[in-house]
């Protein structure tokens, strides 16, 4: 799944590197290997930076726009606001020009007034005063004393109803499936003539017109929520089930009907979720170890989301030292599941449970992991210099948590994102610098390429979960990677068609622009088959398609092109997150929010298309 520009933070690159400056040299004996840098929002022309070894990392050339952070409103600038210097660590030649492509100014207009740190996330619009009242962010004293210039954000809530939430399922909780054969509940329309429609008004295929795709259901919120809302995660379609989970339970829908089959209740808030099950479909999700407020992120359980079958719980030992109060995120490689924050790291079995490994706790220690094909961990290493931080990026053995290679960045680049596990595409950033930037590396760590993004735009969407210190290191949408190229969407703007660009992972430069149509945005979710899988948004009075692009390039290839009449509906998905199998794409909130109990029961949830 991924989702498209929301509430999360573009995917940032900054500028990329000059094309001309040596790659793959040996760092000098004593000294870290520096990562490159993804690009950026643009900003003015960078200057040229020393080396790595003891110098300033060179600045990326502009040309990419940051990503929006979590719990932001679509269309609201970048938390950096400009692009970044590149944080590979490669020296620059001497008398080298700074990168070919100049800086430019912030794409956005302007620095985001966002936290440093990511604070609770921005309800969907239409969310007022009482049981949905905004959020308030305010600084954790006590962090603010264990930590100089660090604050934690969190959320004060208060309303008028003080009741303990209550999970409410949309059809009979169960620890499995239920028997016989699922029936719709009264909160799905299958657009067949007898559903609710909007609101009961009409049937969601009465307007289609010929060649266009049929709205297969719609459904609606029927979980009681706390006063903020809940974030959602999913949806991931596995055979005939499309899943998603929120609050306290995981649903699985029948993808054809979208009726319940399964419910899987959990005991305290959901908190965590890999970006993708593995390849059998287990997932485990990650919920608070109490009802408490500030409850830590701990507790696991393992799902079989073909079945709903609930499998082994355990607890992640609890972590201490300095930055014990972090959440751990989650992500699966073959047959490990991964939780990490700030101060741990643990490795354990998806079979059973039991702990493969734990993250090292000397030299370059793992803050967070990305998973899929490979496991790749993002680490904080010493630097020497308590006023320097340093990051670095490599891939571990998912069996024994031990590191294949190890790539560092330069000092001050964080590891933002990891865009493509295999190849390995990563987003770097110098947040006080607003910088931003984007690099491939070989499978043997090696620098393979900057991505040099020109004076385009570029706004990837990474989600909206609030993650207290933690890292969500993946689940980004408007990119994708293949074997040869890595592809990201253009940022535009409303109404005016953007591009996906595709780069040449071993020059970082361009090779082909696939043009949205009409005038809509397009965005890639991943690659399919050898193609690229696209979403293209829908518009005020056009609908939303499902579409693929060629490798080499061309105009989009329409699989699903979703029906007009619903085009409001599909664009009212707040922060949505998307998922393509079996012929039918669907659309998922990714965070559910209104202002009282009666508006909170009328929120469109998910929907699904199909031929």
């Amino acid at each position: 799944m991924t989702q498209p520009p929301s509430n999360q933070p573009p995917g940032g690159f900054g500028a990329p590197q000059d094309p001309n400056q040596p790659s793959g040299k040996s760092p000098q004996p004593g000294q870290p290997p520096v990562p490159p840098v993804p690009p950026q929002a643009p900003q003015g022309p960078p200057p040229a930076a020393p080396g790595p070894y003891g110098q300033a990392p060179q600045q990326p050339a502009p040309g990419y726009g940051y990503p929006q952070q979590p719990g932001q409103q679509p269309g609201q600038p970048g938390p950096y606001g400009q692009p970044v210097p590149p944080p590979y660590g490669y020296p620059q030649q001497q008398g080298q020009q700074p990168g070919p492509y100049g800086q430019q100014p912030n794409p956005y207009g302007g620095y985001p007034t966002q936290p440093g740190y990511p604070g609770a996330p921005t309800p969907p619009p239409g969310g007022g005063p009482g049981k949905n009242r905004t959020a308030l962010v305010a600084g954790v004293a006590a962090a603010a004393v264990l930590v100089a210039a660090v604050t934690t954000w969190a959320v004060v809530g208060g309303g008028d109803d003080e009741k303990d939430p209550v999970a409410q399922p949309t059809a009979t909780a169960t620890s499995g499936p239920t028997s016989g054969a699922p029936k719709p509940s009264g909160s799905v329309d299958e657009g067949d003539g007898s559903g609710d429609g909007r609101n009961g008004e009409e049937d969601l295929n009465a307007g289609r017109q010929d060649g266009e795709a049929k709205v297969n259901w719609l459904t609606k919120n029927t979980v009681d929520l706390p006063r903020n809302g809940a974030d959602v995660k999913g949806p991931w379609i596995v055979g005939d089930t499309v899943v998603k989970a929120m609050y306290k339970s995981v649903e699985g829908y029948d993808l054809t009907t979208g009726a319940v089959k399964w419910t899987v209740p959990l005991p305290f808030q959901l908190c965590a979720a890999p970006t993708e099950p593995s390849a059998n479909g287990i997932m485990v999700f990650g919920y608070e170890e109490s009802a408490k407020d500030g409850a830590k992120c701990t507790e696991l359980q393992q799902i079989d989301l073909k079945t709903g079958k609930a499998g082994w719980k355990k607890a992640v030992p609890k972590a201490t030292g300095l930055f014990a109060f972090s959440d751990n995120t989650l992500t699966i490689s073959g047959n490990t599941v991964t939780a990490a924050g700030t101060s741990s790291a643990y490795g354990f079995s998806l079979t059973d449970g039991r702990q493969l490994f734990k993250g090292a706790t000397t030299g370059c220690k793992p803050f967070a992991y990305a998973g899929g094909k490979k496991l790749i961990a993002a680490m904080s290493c010493p630097s020497g210099n308590a006023s320097k931080k340093v990051e670095a990026v490599g891939e571990v053995d998912p069996t024994t948590g031990k590191p294949k290679f190890t790539f560092q960045l330069q000092a001050d680049w964080t590891v933002d994102k990891i865009y493509s596990v295999d190849p390995l595409v990563v987003s770097a950033t110098q947040r006080e610098q607003k910088k931003w930037g984007v690099f491939a590396l070989r499978p043997d760590g090696k620098l393979r390429s900057t991505i040099q993004g020109g004076t385009d735009k570029f706004a990837p969407s990474c989600g909206g979960s609030f993650v207290i210190f933690g890292k969500n290191l993946q689940g980004c949408t408007g990119v994708a990677a293949d074997a040869n190229a890595f592809y990201m969407a253009t940022d535009t703007g409303y109404g005016k068609a953007n591009e996906v660009v595709a780069f040449d992972l071993n020059t970082g430069k361009p090779k082909w622009r696939s043009k949205a149509p009409g005038e809509q945005t397009m965005i890639p979710l991943r690659i399919e088959g050898s193609e690229v899988l696209t979403y293209v948004k829908p518009s005020y009075d056009k609908g939303g398609a499902t579409a693929t692009i060629a490798p080499a390039g061309g105009a989009p290839k329409i699989l699903l092109q979703h029906p007009a009449s619903t085009a409001e509906i599909e664009n009212s998905f707040y922060s949505a997150g998307y998922a393509y199998g079996n012929g039918t794409f669907v659309v998922a909130s990714g965070r559910v929010s209104a202002t009282n109990d009666k508006e909170e029961k009328l929120v469109k949830t998910m929907m699904a298309f199909s031929k």
